[in-house]
């Protein structure tokens, strides 16, 4: 929460196990504020698809009329609507709105209903709340269905119409708010004919592929970037291969894929693979296929902020880069090449597109051999390693190298190993 007079934060309310939170909203002259999040269950195997055990689709409540944060899901038991996006609330604050992308459509709230029905709770009906799938009959008051991809939404002064925003529609749906029938499509002059890329790009947003329209693509790479958690994929054994998301700007030329490299390409890993064990339904045709990885390999590298538009390095950031390029330790011993980091971390994507033993193998996994990674805007990917368990990039060596099989680094002294880090800021 941000004093807007003073422009500083005042206060921070956790919201527990939210991964992905998106708009916020008031009501109720501010005494109670929503938050629409999603609550994956990332460490949880993915068998659990059929019982409600990957994504929690649901709104974080909280303010004077609430008290602690409550969340409340927006799902049904044999129907999930995700994820919750935009947020508007009607005057007098009767009903709330929200988007959900990847299933299509607009949930109508009953925001009176949802106030009492989080009020009426004991303190442990709170705490469970969040995961009761049948709690949603008490407050939901319609499923709307509207143009592809729902974002933003806007209300008219009165109230009376909702203006959807449709993500790959390229359209804008208007919502009748007391019947909730879709009274207009407005279109905004989308091409007359849809390339492969877009094509994928609605793909990739949408969830009606998995069982129960569960999650899609976009569920864990969030606006098509990266989810920043690791997570049990259970195709190796519950608990077996720990995996880090993969952040895809700029993947198409990175393979293999799959931390330990066992998926030579993007149409293995988003493909039957994704069927068997992600959606539980049939997926893809292979034209949608195709489209899908067309749009992936389409996504771009953002921006990166650490480098001078110049494209000159500071000071700090040449040391940096002297050291990850050293085939020399302090002491003067020579660096084998398997340990040098301009060897495994080389061409245009800073990867030898291998396979490699850094000792950072855990008992749960299957090989101590990991994919060498890409490191274009590597300092926008964390949690680092194939599992994520190096919280930050220093991590890497001061935790997780006590014997230099990741790069030569305990020769290195804190401002040195500062500098490297500020120079992969730049890659």
């Amino acid at each position: 929460m941000i004093d807007t007079r003073r422009q500083v934060v005042v206060e921070r309310e956790a919201l527990p196990g939210a991964a992905g939170v998106f708009h916020v909203t008031t009501a109720n002259a501010g005494r109670v504020v929503v938050a629409a999040a999603i609550r994956p269950k990332n460490l949880i195997p993915l068998a659990h698809v059929e019982h409600g055990w990957v994504f929690g689709n649901s709104l974080s409540v909280f303010g004077a009329d609430i008290g602690e944060v409550v969340q409340v899901p927006i799902d049904e038991l044999d129907r999930y609507y995700t994820p919750p996006y935009g947020l508007a609330v009607t005057p007098g604050n009767q009903q709330l709105f929200v988007s959900t992308t990847g299933s299509d459509s607009v949930t109508a709230i009953d925001l009176p209903k949802l106030v009492a029905y989080i009020r009426a709770a004991t303190p442990e009906q709170r705490r469970l709340m969040a995961n009761d799938l049948s709690a949603s009959a008490n407050y939901v008051s319609a499923r709307i269905p509207v143009g592809r991809a729902p974002k933003g939404l806007a209300l008219s002064p009165d109230g009376r119409r909702l203006f959807v925003a449709n993500r790959t529609d390229d359209t804008v749906s208007v919502i009748d708010t007391a019947s909730h029938r879709v009274t207009a499509t407005i279109p905004l002059g989308r091409p007359v004919k849809l390339t492969s890329e877009r094509r994928g790009e609605r793909l990739f947003f949408s969830a009606r592929f998995a069982f129960q329209g569960h999650f899609g693509c976009a569920n864990c790479h969030l606006e098509a970037t990266v989810d920043g958690l690791s997570w049990d994929l259970e195709p190796d054994g519950f608990g077996v291969d720990i995996v880090a998301n993969r952040l895809l700007e700029d993947v198409a030329d990175t393979g293999p894929f799959k931390w330990n490299g066992s998926n030579p390409d993007l149409e293995t890993e988003c493909g039957p693979r994704t069927e068997k064990y992600f959606y539980r339904a049939q997926s893809y045709s292979t034209a949608e296929l195709a489209d899908l990885v067309s749009f992936i390999k389409s996504i771009p590298l953002r921006p990166n902020r650490y480098l001078r538009k110049d494209g000159e390095l500071t000071a700090q950031q040449q040391r940096g880069k002297a050291i990850f390029d050293r085939d020399r330790a302090k002491n003067g011993a020579p660096i084998e090449d398997t340990n040098q980091c301009r060897i495994c971390h080389q061409g245009p994507h800073y990867t030898d597109q291998l396979l490699a033993d850094v000792g950072t193998g855990k008992p749960t996994d299957r090989s101590p051999l990991v994919d060498v990674p890409q490191l274009t805007n590597v300092v926008l990917s964390g949690p680092y390693l194939h599992d994520g368990s190096a919280r930050t990039l220093e991590e890497i060596w001061t935790v997780f190298n006590p014997h230099d099989r990741h790069g030569v680094t305990n020769d290195l002294s804190k401002d040195e190993l500062n500098d490297l880090i500020e120079y992969l800021k730049t890659l």
